[in-house]
């Protein structure tokens, strides 16, 4: 698969997981499951079926530093630097931009730095079939998470006619995404069978993706089109710095996969979660008798009478008679949460933000 690039996507910030994701160090440098940080393991499991030149990275200047030092093998010149964030629909189209001036025939994987994925294997394999649909078909591949439970806090993508299968994968119409749903309306999509989780990496061919972009948001199109000439030129950074500020601030799935044209779905199982939230990560980590789980590098946690709870720091932590809370230990600030809540974290960064406490986000 020579023209096969992967895109990751790392200029995200992960408010839900404070006090330890920070702006300065966001989700995706954080070891949250292993010794590793998510962006590290992100990259090594796309080995072997990407060679390090064939892997990109789109992120902000605060974060290239860290995030080169974590994939030295990854050529300093396939990290491609917003000039600010705009959402996930710019730095997309960034990237591909880059990519294309590059290689014209490229496909490419936009994937995720900080999603957790426990088959490997099986995502590799699902990526090269991917590639294969995208390039014999021209469609636009997305990959839905076979749903676990009546979440609202996913989108989902309805699937439709059954198209066939490549490498032993079926693949489907995709005939619709749908924001986070209402609590019934989850419910509904599950006991229908017909629907997937949006985990937000899509594969397509370069040529595809410029033409979605293309017929969507045109403007967004010129003026990356202006980027794109000036790629690997002296005036490449002047030239986006001028261009961006024209660019509108939008989401990948509002910006063109919402409406894309000729987009399948192949649904898969491949031990996903997004880990937006310490609920989230508690849901992934390995349990004790009680039903606790424990993060960090520090001496232990001390815990009596304390079950399905999650504790995270580098120091001794002791909890008594504790039940269903996060605990979440850092050298500045201590998070103290009912695990049914923990998506309500980012209100603490509202917050933190409203007075002003700019040292503690």
């Amino acid at each position: 698969m020579e023209h096969f690039y992967a895109m990751i996507m790392a200029g995200g910030g992960g408010k839900r997981l404070w006090p330890m994701s920070r702006r300065t160090t966001p989700k995706q440098l954080l070891p949250l499951v292993g010794e590793d940080s998510m962006f590290k393991v992100s990259v090594d499991r796309l080995g072997p079926l990407f060679p390090p030149e064939n892997i990109y990275v789109v992120t902000g200047e605060i974060y290239v530093d860290a995030l080169r030092a974590q994939a030295p093998d990854v050529p300093e010149e396939n990290f491609i630097v917003e000039p600010y964030g705009k959402d996930s629909g710019p730095a997309a189209a960034l990237g591909v931009t880059v990519i294309q001036k590059r290689d014209p025939e490229a496909v490419i994987a936009i994937l995720t730095a900080d999603h957790h994925i426990s088959e490997t294997e099986k995502f590799r394999n699902v990526l090269a079939a991917a590639c294969e649909i995208a390039v014999e078909q021209d469609f636009v591949v997305t990959l839905g998470i076979s749903p676990s439970h009546p979440s609202t806090g996913f989108g989902y993508i309805q699937r439709g006619n059954h198209l066939g299968d490549q490498r032993d994968f079926n693949y489907y119409l995709s005939v619709g995404f749908h924001e986070k749903p209402r609590a019934d309306l989850a419910v509904t999509y599950l006991k229908s069978g017909n629907y997937s989780w949006n985990s937000g990496m899509f594969i397509w061919t370069a040529k595809r993706a410029m033409a979605e972009f293309q017929r969507q948001r045109p403007a967004m199109h010129r003026h990356l089109m202006k980027v794109g000439e000036a790629v690997d030129t002296p005036q490449y950074k002047d030239v986006l710095t001028a261009e961006w500020e024209h660019i509108e601030k939008i989401s990948l799935d509002y910006a063109v996969m919402e409406n894309a044209e000729k987009m399948c779905v192949i649904p898969i199982d491949i031990g996903w979660s997004d880990v937006g939230s310490w609920g989230a990560l508690y849901d992934i980590l390995e349990l004790d008798s009680a039903g606790n789980a424990f993060q960090g590098r520090g001496d232990g946690s001390v815990v009596i009478d304390t079950q399905e709870t999650l504790i995270y720091s580098d120091r001794l932590v002791v909890t008594v008679g504790v039940r269903d809370v996060v605990i979440i230990d850092t050298e500045d600030a201590v998070l103290i949460c009912h695990k049914d809540r923990t998506q309500e974290v980012r209100d603490v960064v509202k917050a933190l933000d409203a007075q002003n406490k700019d040292n503690y986000l």
